[in-house]
């Protein structure tokens, strides 16, 4: 896929953008992490509740870091834009919608069947 370098820097501030979030959310649940518990059971009941709620954001926010940290090395060594299944060029469409991806449509649907 053959981008210019003005392309590849809006995809690099896209993809870098992303990951900033995802960092300040994984920041946030660290230091929400760390609050005491409430002295009343019934509070820490539903504070503890909401521990795998928060673990399952935590490790979601992690995984899509470490795709857009891919995304950004595939960018780097010009393989971005190409599905990882069959070789051939991602849709620029698909590409706006998730610009982490690393399969085509087809081969996603594929995969995920």
């Amino acid at each position: 896929m053959e981008m210019s370098p003005k392309e590849q820097e809006e995809i690099r501030a896209r993809l870098m953008q992303e990951k900033r979030e995802l960092t300040k959310r994984v920041d946030r649940i660290h230091a929400h992490a760390r609050e005491p518990l409430e002295a009343d059971s019934s509070e820490q009941a539903a504070q503890l509740g909401n521990v795998a709620v928060v673990s399952a954001l935590e490790t979601e926010a992690i995984e899509e870091i470490a795709e857009i940290d891919a995304a950004l090395q595939r960018l780097e060594n010009g393989r971005y834009g190409i599905c990882i299944g069959c070789g051939e060029e991602i849709s620029p469409q698909r590409l706006e919608a998730r610009p982490a991806c690393t399969e085509c449509v087809d081969c996603a649907e594929v995969h995920d069947a």
